[in-house]
């Protein structure tokens, strides 16, 4: 067994392709963007420069079956009161020695670079994605969602890793079929509208860059308390949606000002899970110009990438508000199914949302984590 770092581009391209093997029989594993791995390989990307991060291949008798991330993010080490060693895009072939392979070079890197914890599956960070897979295998995998084989997690912590962070992704199925009004759904005193100055706004197109900056503020914002979320720069957050205007639908893109201030915001996105797996994750000037020209076909799903409201305006139910009108955009506009990102196992209110839909948990996501000794 050998671990070694991947330096060229054709070890960078069987890198990637290891998933191909491991998921060659699941559907339900949607893998990540190669040109996004291109610029984290390269450093070129606004979270981490090249000495921050090393992509790593696990080779046994040549042949490659496991593969990892390790980097180091300041913000977050800040944020967690000690210097982690992180891991991501962390994938294995079911054999123990592969996984030890991992976990003994990313304890040798972390104590090289003073680090006393590991922390992952990250990718990059907690707040984007990553983690491992622990319950509801059947259902497929989604665009920022994780997705793991079972034996995944059983190997995380048959080799000490600990659940460090435990959540879920949801889904609400059946959108078309609910026939309850809206009103009912998500109640909220409409009185409250005209009395407190409330004026929900619509993402568009031409306006994207202004947006995302009123967008950052207020993300934040909402999720300073959390102690997994490091503060999005404005370059970070530019490249997170860097080439995916084109895709958004300005109806489930949603923002609440209160007398003119925003304080509240709710992103969703069509769910393009199926064509980046028929792509292979490659998302090419070619697939992207298939995928614009086919976008309308990715009409009936949706993903809610990401919601908050500021902390002084929370408790307040302008979250009520704000999925009110999103259920009947939804609705107009087709959409069937509306998938979340991943949200931690105390934060019902997040989690309401998929609930008052008639939804509940798709996923059981956890990051581990594990002592440097």
């Amino acid at each position: 067994m050998e671990v070694r770092p991947v330096e060229s581009g054709r070890d960078l391209r069987a890198w990637c392709a290891l998933t191909e093997r491991i998921y060659d029989d699941v559907p339900g594993f949607i893998p990540p963007i190669r040109q996004q791995l291109r610029d984290f390989h390269a450093g070129t990307s606004p979270y981490l420069g090249r000495e921050d991060i090393v992509f790593l291949g696990v080779f046994r008798n040549g042949e490659l079956v496991g593969r990892t991330t390790a980097h180091r993010h300041r913000k977050l080490d800040e944020r967690l009161g000690a210097p982690h060693q992180l891991f991501g895009f962390t994938e294995f072939v079911d054999d123990p020695d592969v996984f030890a392979a991992i976990a003994d070079e990313l304890t040798v890197r972390a104590r090289e670079a003073g680090a006393t914890r590991m922390l992952g599956p990250v990718n990059l960070l907690p707040n984007q994605s990553g983690g491992v897979v622990t319950r509801g295998f059947d259902e497929r995998g989604f665009v920022d969602g994780a997705y793991s084989r079972p034996y995944y997690a059983a190997t995380y912590e048959r080799h000490g890793f600990e659940r460090m962070f435990v959540g879920a992704t949801v889904i609400a199925r059946g959108l078309q079929r609910d026939v309850r009004p809206v009103e009912e759904v998500f109640v909220f005193d409409d009185e409250r509208i005209d009395r407190e100055q409330l004026e929900i706004r619509h993402a568009n197109r031409k306006r994207i860059d202004d947006e995302l900056e009123v967008v950052r503020a207020m993300l934040n914002a909402s999720f300073a308390q959390r102690v997994y979320y490091t503060p999005i720069d404005a370059d970070e957050l530019a490249y997170q949606v860097e080439g995916l205007g084109y895709l958004i639908d300005e109806r489930i893109a949603l923002y609440l000002y209160k007398a003119g201030r925003p304080v509240a915001f709710m992103l969703c996105i069509p769910d393009i899970s199926e064509f980046v797996r028929r792509v292979g994750g490659n998302l090419n000037l070619v697939n992207q110009l298939r995928l614009l020209a086919t976008r309308r076909r990715y009409r009936s799903e949706a993903i809610c990438v990401i919601k908050g409201t500021v902390p002084e305006e929370q408790g307040k139910g302008y979250m009520s508000l704000l999925s009110r009108e999103l259920l009947r955009n939804l609705r107009a506009a087709g959409y069937e199914t509306l998938r979340g990102t991943y949200i931690e196992t105390h934060n019902v209110a997040s989690s309401a949302q998929a609930d008052e839909m008639g939804g509940g948990p798709l996923h059981e996501v956890t990051f581990y984590a594990r002592d440097v000794t």
